[in-house]
């Protein structure tokens, strides 16, 4: 199942059309075809592979009155290994390429410095001189939005400048740039994007945030509360007693696994037998917020 993290980047180059585009240009320095629009078509390429697999978001960009196509983006967010794309990603350019008859490019987005080296390799095809190398979006290329003009300006920029330095020195600046932005999104966006940015701030930007929205947060949007409630839902139909603390458990592995973190077993055996419901609590909060899951039991006093 793909995590909040990873449908989250996928959801800001579905809602900014141009964020491909500008990310190809200014953060890796690529040449970009001038555009009238860009569009995000469908990213369903069952006909050659199979239907559970697709690209992540295809973006095109048009040109002219008759809004032709210039340039094809074939976008997928990394957030792990995964020995399946070298074979699967070029398929995806290919076929893209030929369904839209242009220019096509795969940007692989990833938060993650060693990720994006592995995903920089480049790709042998098996035919002479058919070599594939994708084009990565990493944290180094990221920018670190702290200005509040620019965050209003592209919010979804200043959301991934969370996401990839959030945990950093920067992650209070860019916390209070998003907040300049916040107001200005539609509801479903504003929701989105805060829990996404509050979850990727390292603890101390997180709780000067917090303060700066003048209350406790709690995830706002049903895209995040979605992936908190499947920890909670497999205790459902057990004893009570028994079926709260499972579920309890299984929220803070949700939560941890959601934002893309790593679950070392000893961490997940010492949180699936706690048999403390308070503890569990403060674990479930403690998920959203720490930038390792080791954290989690070396803070449990607090």
């Amino acid at each position: 199942m793909p995590s909040v993290t990873h449908e989250g980047l996928v959801e800001l180059f579905k809602n900014r059309p141009t964020l491909a585009a500008e990310m190809l240009h200014d953060a890796l320095g690529q040449p970009v075809p001038v555009f009238t629009e860009a569009r995000v078509e469908s990213s369903d390429l069952a006909e050659i592979v199979p239907s559970d697999r697709r690209a992540d978001v295809i973006v095109v960009l048009l040109v002219g009155e008759q809004q032709q196509p210039a340039m094809a983006i074939v976008v997928e967010v990394q957030l792990g290994v995964d020995p399946d794309k070298p074979y699967v990603w070029p398929v995806y350019v290919t076929q893209t390429r030929a369904r839209h008859r242009c220019p096509t490019w795969l940007l692989v987005v990833t938060i993650d410095a060693g990720i994006a080296r592995w995903c920089a390799r480049p790709i042998d095809a098996g035919h002479p001189g058919l070599t594939l190398t994708p084009l990565v979006l990493g944290p180094e290329g990221v920018p670190v939005v702290t200005d509040a003009a620019q965050a209003r300006t592209a919010p979804e920029v200043v959301v991934l400048s969370a996401m990839a330095h959030g945990q950093g020195e920067a992650g209070e600046a860019i916390g209070a740039a998003f907040l300049a932005a916040a107001a200005g999104l539609d509801e479903e966006r504003r929701a989105v994007y805060g829990d996404l940015v509050l979850s990727s701030l390292n603890a101390a930007a997180r709780r000067t945030l917090e303060a700066m929205m003048k209350s406790g947060y709690e995830f706002q949007s049903e895209f995040a509360r979605s992936y908190v409630a499947k920890g909670v839902e497999k205790g459902l139909e057990q004893g009570r007693q028994q079926g709260l603390l499972e579920a309890k458990a299984q929220a803070v592995l949700a939560v941890l696994e959601a934002r893309g973190l790593e679950v070392p077993a000893e961490v997940r055996e010492r949180v699936l037998t706690s048999t403390d419901l308070a503890e569990l609590d403060r674990w479930i909060r403690r998920a959203a917020s720490v930038g390792d899951a080791r954290e989690l039991l070396a803070t449990t006093g607090a």
